[in-house]
């Protein structure tokens, strides 16, 4: 017997989103775009299955440290919220998802650049998976990894979240 793959309701939503088409809030049980990404300027720019690109406009007058480099929490922040953007996309009604770690290795400074963080999948398990996320310059250099491992939440632990 042939089995339908799962419908990814909010994959389909973020794909609407991101091509400029007509989306409704009420067909998706999780929050897009969220707040923080809007406080802080995130643009989805690429989605699919357990995938997603952001781009962030880096400032260090709006984003600096004392340095007077963009706070290395900033990247933390888009590198969560891309790899959050990926998981979601694998979520179905009555599952909600958390991260449980995130590991940073930075690598280069920023100061006035275009960022993307691009997230992907490593290992999809059925509560357990595993993300990478590398952010880049607008000169193609990479200036962050991260790692993640994000709990996918269902039933009496899903609701609220």
């Amino acid at each position: 017997m042939f089995n339908a793959p799962l419908r990814l309701p909010i994959l389909d939503h973020l794909q609407r989103m991101l091509d400029g088409r007509p989306v409704d809030p009420a067909t998706i049980h999780l929050r897009y775009p969220t707040a923080i990404s809007q406080l802080l300027g995130f643009r989805l720019v690429a989605v699919s299955e357990a995938m997603a690109a952001i781009e962030l406009e880096a400032d260090p007058d709006h984003h600096g440290n004392q340095q007077g480099t963009v706070h290395g929490g900033l990247l933390c922040e888009l590198a969560d919220a891309t790899i959050g953007t990926a998981h979601s996309t694998l979520m179905q009604p009555g599952e909600s998802f958390t991260s449980i770690d995130l590991d940073a290795t930075f690598l280069r400074p920023v100061w006035r650049a275009r960022l993307r963080a691009h997230a992907w999948a490593e290992h999809r398990g059925r509560t357990i998976s595993h993300y990478r996320c590398d952010i880049q310059r607008d000169d193609g250099k990479v200036v962050a990894r991260i790692a993640s491992k994000v709990m996918t939440l269902r039933g009496e632990h899903a609701q609220g979240r």
